[in-house]
Order: structure tokens, then C-alpha cells, then sequence
């Protein structure tokens, strides 16, 4: 059996590489390498890249604007290699993610991409739903009300796969949630709805997809699809599936699953090597819920003094 598996590029699950540090991106492609600082040990690892080591390369982005602006994904194409698009597009909401372009502009950038490099390498991520409070004792919101206008726009693209999750509570998040109420008396209280609202969320979320001809992916929620109905056509996510990147593109990709992931919560990737660092590469979307590295945080760390209660 051949063991000589192409490697898999995952840039990047740590930020936004394709808004912010394409130049970087493209500098080390054109040097063939990239130095990868490992988040834990903050040890440093040199990898080559070249297109006959590397199958292909997964982006991970809110914003490809700069990505499009630069024809990148042309130039990486003419270089050989093979590209595969995460594009997380939310509901509208300034609250929540505060610095992403309109929806429309992300719609028309979700056509772009669909138009260049075809709607079967675009996963659709509606990630993650959010419910939350603006008042300690006020009604209880979301991020839904724009999923069914996306998913219409993406259905009319030929996209065919939606990937979603819920909300998960980072520690690193309250942090937030106090330096915003300090800096402007905006409060957010994120809540965690039962099992059986979550579920209902999910099933209504499937039907109307099914009538687009978009099939629905939970990504990292175990306990939630091991309790959907029997007839469920909602699928677990690999959001890095070399089986797929083999199917689109052929050779001879990694396929095994990563077990560093939260493969206890349901993750089903593939293994990759991901060149985004948390520390080098703060992300400036300043999301409220991300589990990586925002500007924020960084703000936050300089000046603790925001963060007291």
C-alpha cells in the first residue's frame, strides 16, 4: 500500500489568513515553506511546500475580499495547487461581529468564488448560532434572521453543503463581554438553550434546506445528532475531509482522522497541517464568540485593568 500521502494545507483554523495575511501567505508559497509555531509548546516547525508534497489547500475565511482582490486563488491555481473553501457567512449583526462587511458584499463574494473555482469546493458554514441577551432580564435573541436569505442565495450558486454549530463558552469570552460593557455599557449574556431547542433549531434548519437542495452538517455537536430523529438526513462535518479532496481532485491525500481535533465532540477531519499562529496572526473581525486569537484579546492582555468587573 502506497504510504506516500500528500499533505493537506489548513490555513487556517487558528485566524483569518485570506482577510488579513494573504501577502504573508503568498510570500512563503513562493519561498516554499512555511516556519509553524505549535500553540502549545510554541515550538517552531519548518515545512516545505511544494505541489508535489501538498494535495491541497483549505481556506478558512469571513472575508474574502483581499483574497479576491489579489487573484490569489488564480495564482495559486496556475501553480498547481488545489483549493477548497471554508466561507462562514452569519446573519448581519454589528453586535456580534462587528467588523465584517455587509452581508450583500459577502454574498457577492460567496459568487465570486462559486464562479472561479466552482460551488462544489464551497462549504457554506452558518457558524455558530448564537442565542443571547442584550438585558440581564430581556428577551432571549439569535443570529438566525438571515440564514433562509443565504440560503437561497447559496442554493441558486449550486452550493450543496451548509455546515453549523452552536455556541460554546469559551472562558477567554467573558473577558470580552466585560471589556465591551466597560468600554460603552453594551452588555451580551450568551445562554445555552436545552438539548430540545437546539434539536428543534436543527430539524426547522434542515427542512428548509432540503427544499434548496443543501444538505446540513453539524460540526463538532455529538450529543445533538446522536438525538435527531432516525430519518434524519443531517450529516457529521469534516471540515477537512481528505476523502472528499481526493474525490475533486484525485491523487493520493491523507484521508486518517485527526485525533488532536475534538474528535470526543463529534469533529470527523482529516488530518492537515495548519500554518495560522494564534499569537502572530490576531485576528481583526473581533468576533465575540471566536475561539482564536481577536485583537481584543490582545487589548485585553496590554491592558487588564479593562477587564475588571
Amino acid at each position: 500500500m502506497n504510504q506516500n500521502l500528500d499533505r493537506i494545507l489548513s490555513a487556517s483554523r487558528r485566524t483569518d489568513i485570506p482577510a488579513f495575511y494573504m501577502d504573508w501567505f503568498m510570500d512563503h508559497i513562493n519561498l516554499g515553506f512555511f516556519n509553524v509555531k505549535n500553540p502549545f509548546t510554541k515550538t517552531i516547525k519548518k515545512i516545505n511546500i511544494s505541489r508535489d508534497s501538498i494535495h491541497s489547500i483549505v481556506f478558512w475565511s469571513k472575508n474574502y475580499d483581499a483574497f479576491i482582490k489579489a487573484r490569489a486563488g488564480e495564482k495559486l491555481l496556475q501553480l498547481g495547487f488545489n483549493l477548497y473553501f471554508n466561507f462562514t457567512i452569519n446573519s448581519e449583526s454589528s453586535l456580534l461581529e462587528p467588523n465584517l462587511p455587509p452581508l450583500r458584499k459577502r454574498i457577492e463574494q460567496l459568487n465570486k468564488l462559486a464562479c472561479l473555482f466552482g460551488p462544489q469546493k464551497i462549504s457554506w458554514r452558518f457558524d455558530p448560532i448564537c442565542f443571547y441577551k442584550t438585558e440581564p432580564l430581556g428577551p432571549i435573541k439569535n443570529n438566525l434572521s438571515d440564514f433562509l436569505l443565504i440560503a437561497q442565495e447559496a442554493s441558486k450558486l449550486g452550493i450543496k453543503k451548509c455546515v453549523t454549530s452552536f455556541f460554546d463558552n469559551y472562558s477567554k469570552i467573558q473577558k470580552r463581554l466585560n471589556f465591551l460593557y466597560r468600554k460603552n455599557h453594551q452588555a451580551v449574556l450568551f445562554t445555552d438553550p436545552p438539548k430540545d431547542k437546539k434539536k428543534q433549531v436543527i430539524h426547522k434548519m434542515e427542512k428548509y434546506l432540503a427544499s434548496t437542495g443543501i444538505t446540513l452538517h453539524l460540526c463538532c455537536e455529538k450529543n445533538i445528532f446522536s438525538s435527531l430523529d432516525a430519518d434524519t438526513t443531517v450529516l457529521e462535518n469534516s471540515c477537512i475531509d481528505g476523502k472528499l479532496l481526493k474525490m475533486l481532485f484525485g491523487r493520493n491525500p491523507e484521508i486518517k482522522r485527526d485525533f488532536g481535533q475534538r474528535s470526543k465532540q463529534g469533529c470527523k477531519c482529516t488530518k492537515s497541517i495548519d500554518i495560522g499562529s494564534y499569537d502572530d496572526h490576531p485576528c481583526f473581525h473581533n468576533c465575540l464568540f471566536c475561539y482564536a486569537n481577536p485583537q481584543i484579546d490582545n487589548i485585553i492582555k496590554e491592558n487588564p485593568d479593562l477587564n475588571e468587573n
